[in-house]
């Protein structure tokens, strides 16, 4: 009689549960805008999510530790004059993000340490150079201040936010409308998928694209990807059929696939969250009521299901907390924040183990906040690995750092709207007027170019 042999694996009992009432974060008036982006973004210190706004765009950026009912008349970040689509954190400062928008333009903002008193109006820096709604954010990993938008006009820009400028545009690669961005871990590679049914794996410095495939999945609707630590690319899709279907692939042979599967009949976009440090993939269908994940490996066949998580509501979009924003004394080893119609649920993935000792095998060292390059440096051709941290004895946020937007072309290309004192470009604060915004404490430094 055979028996089955039970694959060896430390994921293999990992399990999901939702935080306690009074750890969610209630009566927040989600966005009910029709775009298949996560809705919310968070970080070790703030959890940012798109909201509803009359006339415009807005996003609530609440501290992480604010739990409880949100009051109605906390202040917002709004600035954009249409929805806003998609927000990001900047990878190597907590108190910078980006958000992008419908009008067409992308915004960079300072997020105060302590609670604004009123709502936050004044970006660090528009950037502006779509013609078309703006859907698709995505910092660099490893580069200071480069961050990527992917337009309603089939078009890629990679700015740079300290100075304002482009680095680089890829506008004739893309016939259609763009799903999904993903950097490649040391930020060399981008993989894209596009609503003309094709996976391209593009070097964006050259402006060429070094692999594609198309039909990575048959079904008309979209496809999301990202890359694995291996260098593959898992991809999320649907078949013909409208089954969802998963999919993982070699970007050196892209004629077969190294592993796909058939899921389930359901019309949600999945959306994959990849952490390369355990090399479990978690996949989140809008409208779905569960988080299904995979553990990807080298040995055959290569995605295996470890399990489900489920709940009775469906999620609207879903935040995905760094590696070093979690709990390494419960062996948590991610963290997802659930937006409901009216609430952000937090839901803590732990590996159940006996010991209270620091886990080695559970936490590599991963990606910190520090740079591993200038943006000029990067441009130039030069790549470089994360910097990593270990969080043997967990991680503190540091403190508040300035984004110090240099050179000339900020106020000269576009003059802030409002009185302003005769200075000089160099000592010219960015809100265009000299003096603090109300209700900004005393020492609390004001945003100036560099």
């Amino acid at each position: 009689m055979s028996r089955r042999v039970v694959r060896q694996s430390k994921f293999r009992h990992v399990f999901g549960q939702a935080a306690k009432a009074d750890q969610a974060y209630e009566d927040i008036r989600v966005s009910k805008v029709t775009w298949d982006s996560s809705f919310c973004a968070v970080n070790p210190k703030f959890l940012a999510i798109i909201v509803e706004a009359g006339g415009g765009g807005a996003f609530i950026v609440l501290p992480l530790a604010k739990t409880g009912r949100v009051d109605k008349n906390y202040p917002l970040v709004t600035g954009h004059t249409a929805p806003v689509l998609d927000i990001d954190w900047c990878p190597h400062n907590d108190n910078v993000i980006a958000s992008a928008s419908d009008d067409t333009t992308i915004m960079v903002w300072q997020i105060p340490d302590y609670t604004p008193m009123r709502n936050i109006t004044e970006p660090i820096l528009t950037l502006e150079g779509h013609s078309k709604r703006v859907g698709i954010l995505s910092w660099h990993p490893t580069a200071r201040n480069v961050l990527l938008s992917a337009g309603g006009d089939n078009v890629i820009i990679i700015w740079n936010v300290g100075t304002g400028e482009v680095l680089l545009s890829l506008d004739d690669i893309h016939p259609d409308v763009i799903h999904s961005v993903c950097w490649n871990s040391n930020g060399r590679l981008l993989a894209t998928t596009c609503k003309d049914k094709t996976l391209r794996i593009i070097d964006p410095r050259k402006g060429q694209v070094v692999a594609e495939r198309f039909a990575a999945h048959e079904g008309m609707r979209p496809m999301r990807a990202v890359f694995t630590r291996q260098g593959h690319i898992f991809t999320t899709g649907f078949t013909r059929m409208s089954q969802r279907e998963l999919g993982l692939w070699d970007p050196n042979n892209f004629e077969e696939p190294v592993a796909l599967q058939e899921m389930d009949t359901s019309n949600g976009v999945l959306l994959p969250f990849y952490d390369p440090d355990s090399s479990i993939v978690y996949l989140c269908g809008k409208g779905d009521s569960s988080i299904r994940y995979f553990e990807i490996t080298e040995e055959p066949p290569f995605v295996h299901y470890l399990n489900t998580f489920s709940s009775k509501e469906p999620q609207r979009g879903m935040g995905f907390m760094p590696k070093r924003g979690l709990d390494v004394s419960k062996c948590e080893i991610a963290r997802f924040y659930k937006l409901h119609e009216r609430k952000c649920e937090p839901i803590i993935m732990t590996v159940p183990r006996k010991s209270d000792l620091f886990q080695d095998d559970l936490y590599p060292d991963t990606p910190g906040p520090e740079p591993a390059l200038e943006a000029d440096e990067w441009l130039s051709g030069q790549d470089a690995e994360p910097v990593l941290i270990s969080l043997r004895d967990g991680y503190m946020p540091p403190k508040h750092r300035e984004l110090r937007v240099t050179k000339r072309n900020i106020l000269d290309v576009r003059p802030p709207p409002g009185p302003r004192r005769s200075q000089s470009a160099s000592d010219a604060p960015l809100s265009g007027r000299g003096r603090l915004p109300r209700g900004t404490p005393a020492g609390e430094p004001t945003r100036e170019l560099a």
